[in-house]
């Protein structure tokens, strides 16, 4: 009896579908990639298209594609050639020719029978990765290939700063691909050599060459060092960025000792180059030997050695004579870059003893100063213009100018956004095609506040009332709107948007819901009306309801890429934009303003700054991260002035400084798409404003740039910082937009303006200002340097002031003491009257946590010199620090009737109840304050005193029904202090 297996005796034969399995699996992968990466360049054509900035899409592209393919071709032609070169001149007899170990040859021949597919794979991989990188580059290629001489000179070469700014970034990146190329050519060709005989390594004897071998590898070592001749020779022209010295730039030593090293250092290395190629025609390891020992030993003598004894023993005993030439070449360049060498600087005085009679005049001649906060009012702008929970205001507001009785007014302006849906009403219908847009533009004068110190809006509501007049009110592109909506659709079917609510009786298109519904017109968005863009669609965003639903018709249009900085981006990469877009009406649309910069980090002698350090203050602090990369720069221009329009999302680009070498270079790679500053429109030029972030960053600049000897920079001594903002204590102070006067000028004008002070103390250094309305590209900023020997109060010592002042700080306590948090606004410094006003407003929001709670301006705080003055309003405080009367323009009066239904006012018995709760509570907190003070302590009528004052606030909560927060009690002038440690006013205790 046999055994056998089943099946023995013939072939065993796989099942046929495995072996079509993989191929299948790989076709199916091949093709979903294929898709994925056709929709998201398809798609972004179309958007790019849908916004008529298609050049921009195709410009870039057709870049990015010839720069992929030509370094992938040549970094393959390189190191691919070279790997070809090395195997066809292996050895005729074999590997093992040399009688060495025989493990290459095991890696030989598991190798060669796949060395083509593994040569392939190799080449592919190094392709994807080199291609990728070099297209990465695209950037730097154009700025070269359209560069634009700056018609300036750098003080060390005497090349045109073009040179350094476009040509250097090219040349460092053509050599770094070339260093690279023949590094991994030196390694394949290594490896392909020792694999197939070219050369063996043994113990005994060391290393056995062919003559192929080594004549190839010296070639190669021969173009490593001639790449690093030409490395050494840029490296000269890389001194003029050299942060070796006292400041950025070439410094006495690089220019001495560094520079005349590098060109013998190329020399050298040219030298050694030729040696390396000498070891083709001459066998053996001496010369090679030679070369690489004369290489090193020069890098490092000449290079770093004498570098080093030329900075110890001749720079640093006389650092401030020797770095002089150099320290100004710093100043000078720096201050030109940043755009701070035409500041005017005025010596200041700030006087505090001016005649009365002067200060009560100028002090009623202020124009309407500023008191609203935008960076404190969002949850009032919410609380009283929300209208619906799916409406939100963002949270730092903006500051814009608009003509209130006939002249331009500081006004706190915002658009109504769309936000989530209420909840428990989520889902992809009205995610994405019914809450699709915002509605209405909010406006609130910065100077005028109504009897309960709320901001009297002279925009508002849905929809809109006001003193705009007509525009279009709906907000389908914003900073807080959907990632994509579907919209649009024929005239003839039924909307679906959202448009706003309505209160009555519902209308045909209301289709009883309370609320108006609308469908897109505009020709914002791509349209989506064909499935094969419905289906590319559907892949980006991967969801299968863009070709289900049944509302998505012919006449769709998808709108994304919705925020004003994102798609400004978008259109032009190669500019750094603003943080902070800000809404205006203009010409009847509501459009969104950002300011972009054209900025490098290779402008010489400049100093490098982050650009997100320059910029970041406690207000940019609040809005989070940056919404675009803030790299390191030396130098910035507001070159362009780019607006969005809230409805149909059109971008439009204006050259603001057309005499930008940088902007001029990307207009010759980007033809066409930013237009020339005569095309702004009188409407929009009269909302443009100096940037932001800009003059952050020449503050910033100027702390230490204001100096302008470079022995005294060398010194320091003089340098400023911006001080801390005074309200919270964190962070830098941001500046301020406030319609001001200058010493010398006959007329305010709107401006943003900061304070400085001395590095080591909190007293005002100097007062920076700059004409924000934008009459020209590059308006000179205008300091006021106070004198180093004067002790001007700095903002944290007026905020000091303001707290320890008696007055002051009585009345803050009645304050808190009545379940309201005390809030500061923003610190405003002016010049005025030959000194420094300060003004701040307070304000007070409810202590208990709840949704609907929102902050109300109740005071004003004024100082001059030594004198505090805090009312109710800014003329109540100006009078008590000047003396006299100071008349009030109309417009700062506190308005009774603001923000009330018509025919609703404050009733007048209101009022009276008002006061005389007041006055009780003033009186018990006297009377409270006397019995501690008495000796021993009379705690029987400190108990009826505090008993008092709890009668007194319980009918302050009861009034705040009909006043809406009420003012609290004023303390009396003759208030002799603070309440004394434990003896804040309390509800006195039971029994």
């Amino acid at each position: 009896m046999s055994f056998r297996s089943p099946g023995a005796g013939r072939a065993v034969r796989l099942p046929r579908r495995p072996r079509l399995l993989i191929p299948v699996l790989l076709a199916v992968v091949a093709i979903v990639v294929l898709l994925l990466v056709f929709s998201g360049i398809y798609t972004d054509y179309l958007w790019y298209d849908s916004v008529s900035f298609s050049s921009v899409f195709s410009t870039m592209l057709v870049t990015q594609v010839v720069l992929f393919i030509v370094g992938a071709a040549l970094m393959i032609a390189i190191v691919g050639g070279n790997m070809v070169l090395a195997h066809r001149t292996r050895p005729m007899f074999g590997p093992g020719m040399f009688g060495a170990p025989q493990g290459a040859d095991r890696y030989r021949v598991a190798l060669d029978p796949h060395r083509r597919l593994v040569f392939l794979i190799g080449m592919g991989v190094l392709a994807l990765f080199t291609g990728s990188s070099t297209a990465g580059l695209w950037k730097t290629w154009l700025q070269f290939v359209n560069r634009t001489p700056f018609n300036e000179k750098d003080a060390q070469f005497g090349l045109d700063l073009s040179f350094f700014v476009f040509t250097m970034p090219f040349l460092r990146m053509l050599l770094n691909f070339l260093f690279t190329a023949v590094i991994l050519s030196i390694i394949a060709a290594t490896i392909v050599h020792y694999l197939y005989g070219g050369f063996r390594i043994s113990s005994p004897g060391g290393v056995h060459a062919t003559r192929a071998a080594r004549a190839h590898l010296s070639v190669l070592l021969g173009v490593f060092v001639l790449l690093k001749a030409a490395a050494y020779w840029l490296d000269r022209y890389s001194l003029v960025f050299s942060d070796r010295g006292k400041t950025f730039g070439a410094s006495y030593t690089d220019v001495h000792a560094v520079l005349p090293a590098k060109g013998i250092l190329a020399v050298i290395s040219l030298i050694c180059a030729l040696i390396f190629f000498a070891g083709v025609i001459r066998p053996g390891g001496m010369f090679p030997g030679v070369a690489f020992g004369l290489l090193v030993l020069s890098a490092v003598l000449i290079g770093t050695v004498y570098p080093s004894l030329v900075e110890q023993f001749q720079v640093r005993p006389n650092q401030q004579s020797k770095e002089q030439a150099y320290i100004q070449r710093n100043i000078d360049a720096t201050r030109k870059a940043y755009g701070v060498d035409t500041a005017k600087v005025t010596e200041y005085s700030a006087k505090t003893d001016t005649d009365a009679s002067v200060l009560q005049t100028e002090a009623s001649a202020i124009p309407g100063m500023r008191l609203l906060d935008p960076s404190l009012l969002s949850p009032t702008f919410q609380q009283k213009q929300q209208i619906r929970g799916y409406y939100q205001f963002p949270e730092q507001l903006d500051i814009d100018r608009y003509p209130v009785d006939g002249k331009p007014r500081d006004t706190v302006v915002a658009v109504r956004e769309i936000g989530r849906p209420p909840e428990g009403q989520r889902n992809w219908i009205n995610d994405h095609l019914v809450y699709t847009h915002g509605f209405g533009f909010v406006a609130a004068p910065g100077n005028k506040v109504d009897s309960s110190g709320l901001p009297v809006f002279s925009e508002r509501d849905i929809p809109p009332v006001g003193d705009l007049g007509d525009y279009e009110p709906r907000i389908y592109f914003g900073e807080n709107s959907p990632d994509y909506s579907i919209v649009g659709g024929p005239k003839s079917a039924r909307p679906i948007e959202l448009d706003y609510p309505q209160q009555g009786q519902a209308g045909a298109d209301q289709n009883n819901t309370g609320q108006v519904n609308n469908t897109y017109e505009g020709k914002g968005g791509v349209s989506i009306g064909n499935f094969f863009r419905r289906l590319l669609y559907a892949v980006k965003y991967g969801e299968t309801n863009l070709l289900l639903n049944s509302n998505i018709n012919d006449e769709s249009r998808i709108l994304y890429n919705r925020e004003p900085v994102q798609r400004i981006q978008q259109v032009a990469p190669f500019l750094t934009l603003d943080r902070d877009p800000y809404p205006a009406v203009v010409d009847g649309r509501i459009v969104w303003i950002v300011d972009a910069y054209t900025t490098s980090d290779s402008y010489p002698y400049s100093e490098r700054k982050s650009l997100e350090s320059l910029t970041t203050d406690v207000q940019s602090s609040r809005l989070g991260v940056p919404q675009v990369p803030r790299d390191e720069i030396n130098y910035i221009r507001n070159s362009v002035k780019a607006t969005v329009d809230a409805y149909d999302g059109t971008v439009t680009l204006y050259a603001w400084d057309e005499s930008d070498p940088v902007l001029k270079t990307w207009e010759k790679a980007f033809g066409g798409v930013v237009k020339p500053a005569s095309q702004i429109t009188p409407g929009l030029r009269a909302h443009l404003r100096y940037p932001a972030d800009l003059f952050k960053a020449q503050r910033e600049i100027l702390t230490s740039y204001h100096v302008t000897d470079a022995n005294a920079f060398f010194s320091g001594q003089d340098f400023w910082k911006v001080p801390e903002d005074p309200a919270t204590g964190k962070s830098k102070q941001p500046p301020y937009y406030v319609t001001m006067k200058m010493p010398g000028s006959e007329t305010e004008r709107f401006s943003l303006t900061t304070t400085f002070v001395p590095n080591q103390r909190q007293n005002m250094a100097a007062f920076m200002a700059v004409d924000a309305t934008a009459s020209g590209p590059n308006p000179p900023l205008e300091i006021l340097q106070l004198p180093s020997t004067t002790a001007i109060q700095g903002p944290p010592q007026a905020q000091n002031l303001f707290e320890s002042n008696t007055t002051v700080s009585t009345e803050l306590n009645l304050l808190r003491g009545g379940g309201t948090d005390v809030l500061y606004g923003n610190l405003l410094t002016l010049p005025f009257g030959g000194g420094l006003l300060y003004v701040e407003p307070v304000y007070i929001q409810p202590r208990a946590e709840t949704s609907g709670k929102y902050p109300t301006l109740r005071r004003v705080l004024v100082l001059y010199g030594e004198k505090v003055g805090f009312g109710p309003t800014l003329s109540n405080a100006l009078e008590q620090v000047f003396g006299g009367t100071v008349a009030t323009p109309p417009d700062q009066t506190p308005d009774q009737t603001a923000n009330q239904p018509p025919g609703q006012v404050t009733p007048p018995e209101s009022t009276s109840a008002l006061t005389s709760a007041l006055d009780r509570a003033q009186q018990a907190y006297d009377d409270s304050q006397k019995a501690l003070s008495a000796n021993p302590p009379d705690w029987k009528a400190y108990g009826d005193a505090q008993a008092s004052l709890k009668k007194a606030l319980d009918d302050l909560a009861k009034l705040k029904t009909g006043t809406s927060q009420t003012p609290a009690p004023s303390a009396s002038p003759s208030a002799s202090g603070s309440p004394p440690a434990g003896a804040t006013p309390s509800p006195a205790p039971s029994g």
